[in-house]
């Protein structure tokens, strides 16, 4: 349905060192920074861009919105989440954990306060 999801940052540098370690703690590749200066993360179909805002406001987080993006395993979502709060994101809710419907969820907010859940679904 979606061909990507764009966010603002106010700091490119972080957020590039942010979201290359969660990438590629998820299997995936360092981001790429594009002619425009927007970074650019491609996984498993899904595309993420993250960009300063073109109307020079500063950037901020939706109120009530989130980016889910799937894992593998459950040992992904933790890697995810471990990368991310070492690099300057905060966990949020709950600590990464499994879920009666038998998937392992994490969330977090990026260093500009974009929420972000990744999860892995049940073994079939």
């Amino acid at each position: 349905m979606f061909t990507h999801i764009m966010i603002g940052s106010n700091d490119l540098e972080r957020s590039k060192r942010f979201y290359d370690a969660t990438f590629v703690a998820l299997g995936g590749k360092a981001g790429e920074t594009d002619a425009r200066g927007r970074l650019i993360y491609v996984h498993n179909g899904g595309r993420l861009m993250i960009t300063a805002p073109i109307d020079g406001a500063p950037a901020t987080a939706a109120n009530g919105g989130t980016i889910g993006i799937l894992a593998e395993s459950p040992e992904q979502v933790q890697a995810w989440h471990d990368k991310g709060v070492a690099h300057g994101g905060t966990s949020i809710e709950t600590p990464p954990s499994g879920r009666p419907n038998g998937q392992f969820v994490a969330y977090m907010r990026d260093p500009d306060g974009n929420k972000l859940t990744v999860r892995s679904l049940p073994k079939a």
